[in-house]
This record gives C-alpha cells, structure tokens and sequence, in this order.
C-alpha cells in the first residue's frame, strides 16, 4: 500500500482564495496587527509571511516590532492600544516571547473578540464547551485537510499525540465535536507504539523528528503530521517517519507542504470572522 497524500498546499491555497474573494464583498477591510518581539529570525520569517499573505486577501496588515528588552507591563500597554483601535479587527503576538516575558499574562491581555489565534482562555473554554469561538489556527487547518480528504471522523478511533495548549488540547476538542473517540498520548504516555496501533486516525504534534515508526502505524490509518523540526543539516522533517509511514498509512500529510500552510490560510479566515463579528 502508497498512502494518499494530503496536499495542504492546494487546500490552503483554495482558502486563501476563498477569503479573497470575501474580502473583495466587503464595504471596509479587515485589519490585521502582527506584534512582534525581539529579533528571532524564524519569528522574522513567518511574520512576513503573515504580512504577505494578509496583503494579497485585501487584508490591512501592520506589524509592530518591539524590542527584546520591552518589559511586560509594556507590551501589554502596547495591546491595550490595539484592543481599542477600531481599524484592528485581529490581533496576534508572535510566540515565543523573551523569557522575562510571561506568554499567558499576554495573550489574556488580548481582547477576545480579536484573538485570531484563538488562544485566549475565553475562546479555550468555548471550543471546550462546543460552542462558537475564534479557533486556534493549526488545529481548524487539520479538520479542514480532513474534511477535503472526506476522512469520515464520526466513531473513529482518533489519537491525538501531543497535548499543548496550541495544538493538542484543540485539537481534541475539535475531534470530540465531530464525534471521534479521542485519546490523547503525551511523553508519559505508556507504550506509546500500541495506543499508536489501534488508532484509524493519528494526529502528531509531539515536536519530536519521526517519534512516529512505520509499524506503529494500522495499515490504512489516517496520519496528520503537525510537527516541523529542523534538522542539523537544514531538513525540514515531521513528527511521523515519512518513508516508513506512507507504506502503512491509508492517507498522510507531507512536512512541509501538509499542515503548515493551512496555519496562514485559517489565520486570514479568522481574521475576516473577527471583523465581521465586531461589526
């Protein structure tokens, strides 16, 4: 068996033309501010990313560079700023932030309304509770892929590797929403190779290169590969161990090309959400 493979690039590319052609209806645009700290290349990068990608949906996209040694009570006066500027319909804080720099007090200094990563513990309890909410970018990028690929969730058996409050916990909630029967493993997982096996869907956002082997996997399983890592000589790579994987699995996501462009593509969906809400 050759899994199918997942082409996030082509979901995501038909989102993001989708939320253009939205935007180019609406009588105003929508407005995106992009707080960035400190000087992390990576973070550089994926800001401009954001930026270009909000430009080209119509989006009005402003970054906000501040400088690593900004205190915390400072940056939150800095999002204050923006909670009430009526141009802003969605606001997002680039993680990670310096280490002097508590990350939750900042996102709970968004307000909710324009929290377009859906991080804030207002839209956490939402999506928890089931109902509706602005919700975290990665995890409605993985139901989106699912839903194009017509992977049926209903009474599945699904395994969420991973359990941050960026990816795993929504994701879990998202998967109970849509009727899966969810597990969730983590590194105190025991045998994690076997909860692995008896999953028909596994999504792995564990942040570790090819945790997941070939023969951990049930053959025609459906596996969502979130992790991205960087390798010493500059290789992108997931969580999954590719190779292996894709002579069990019934259908895969590539890293890169799989989830990572939906991220962008639910970020602008948020953003345009936001702004009709506030409206």
């Amino acid at each position: 068996m050759t899994a199918r493979i997942i082409d996030g690039r082509r979901v995501a590319q038909a989102l993001r033309a989708r939320v253009t052609e939205h935007v180019a209806t609406l009588p105003f645009r929508p407005g995106l501010a992009v707080v960035l700290v400190g000087d992390n290349p990576a973070s550089a990068v994926y800001v401009n990313s954001k930026d270009r990608a909000a430009a080209a949906a119509g989006i009005v996209a402003r970054t906000i560079r501040l400088p690593a040694d900004i205190s915390e009570e400072a940056l939150i006066t800095q999002i204050a700023r923006l909670n009430t500027d009526p141009a802003v319909d969605g606001i997002l804080v680039q993680l990670p932030l310096p280490s002097h720099i508590v990350s939750q007090a900042i996102v709970e200094a968004i307000d909710p309304e324009k929290d377009v990563d859906g991080f804030h513990p207002l839209n956490v309890g939402k999506l928890a509770m089931g109902q509706s909410g602005l919700v975290p970018c990665t995890p409605a990028g993985v139901m989106k892929l699912l839903a194009d690929a017509h992977i049926e969730l209903g009474g599945v058996r699904a395994l969420v590797l991973g359990r941050s409050t960026i990816v795993g916990r929504p994701m879990a909630s998202l998967l109970l929403a849509a009727n899966a029967t969810v597990t969730m493993a983590h590194s105190r997982t025991r045998d994690l190779a076997a909860e692995c096996r008896r999953a028909d869907l596994i999504v792995a956002a564990a942040g570790r290169p090819g945790l997941v082997r070939g023969d951990w996997i049930a053959s025609g399983a459906t596996v969502i590969d979130v992790g991205i890592n960087r390798l010493s000589d500059g290789t992108l790579v997931g969580d999954v161990a590719f190779d292996e994987a894709v002579a069990r699995a019934g259908a895969i996501t590539p890293v890169p090309g799989g989830v990572g462009p939906m991220t962008i593509a639910c970020l602008l969906e948020n953003t345009v959400t936001a702004a009709l809400r506030r409206r």
